[in-house]
C-alpha cells in the first residue's frame, strides 16, 4: 500500500510540473499587456496588442459571440461594454496564470493560459473559471494577437479576486 502510495504522490508531481509550460516572454508580452490594459478600462492600449490587419477573430460568450476582420477588437470590446451595462456587470477583472501549452512556428505562436474571470452583476461577486487561447504573429514591432478565444462554463456566485 505504501508503494502504490508513493507511486500516486509521484505521478501527481510529474502531472503538476507539465500543466505550466516556460514561455518565452515576448510571446507572453502581448497576453499580459492585453489583460494589464483592459483590467484598467485601457481600450486603446488592449487594442494595441492586437495585429491590426484583416485577419483578427474574437470568439467570446457575449453576443454576437464571433467579431472578425480589423475591426474585431473595437467591435467586441463596444458590444462587452453594452452587453454588461444590459446586465448590470461592473468591476470586471480578468486574472490570467502561466501557459500551459505553447507552440511557436517561426513568426505564429498558439499559447492556452488560465483564465478567471471576476465581476459584480447587479452588486453580487461573481466568478468564470475559463481558459483562454490565443493565436499570435510575429510583426516588425513584435508579437502580436491574431485572435483569441473565451471557453469556459457560466459564472458563480463567489468572491472576486485581489
Amino acid at each position: 500500500m505504501r508503494h502504490l502510495a508513493l507511486v500516486l504522490a509521484a505521478a501527481l508531481c510529474i502531472g503538476s510540473a507539465a500543466q505550466a509550460q516556460t514561455t518565452d516572454p515576448q510571446v507572453m508580452a502581448p497576453i499580459t499587456k492585453f489583460m494589464d490594459t483592459f483590467n484598467k478600462g485601457d481600450v486603446a492600449g488592449a487594442a494595441s496588442t492586437h495585429a491590426a490587419g484583416g485577419d483578427v477573430v474574437i470568439v467570446d460568450e457575449v453576443p454576437p459571440f464571433v467579431w472578425r476582420g480589423p475591426g474585431a477588437f473595437q467591435g467586441w470590446a463596444g458590444d462587452l461594454a453594452k452587453y454588461d451595462k444590459e446586465h448590470g456587470i461592473t468591476d470586471e477583472h480578468v486574472a490570467i496564470g502561466a501557459a500551459t501549452r505553447t507552440e511557436v512556428g517561426g513568426d505564429t505562436a498558439y499559447v492556452i493560459v488560465p483564465a478567471t474571470y471576476t465581476f459584480k452583476q447587479g452588486g453580487a461577486a461573481m466568478r468564470a473559471a475559463a481558459q483562454m487561447t490565443f493565436a499570435l504573429k510575429k510583426e516588425p514591432s513584435g508579437w502580436l494577437i491574431q485572435g483569441w478565444t473565451w471557453t469556459g462554463g457560466k459564472a458563480k456566485k463567489g468572491a472576486p479576486a485581489k
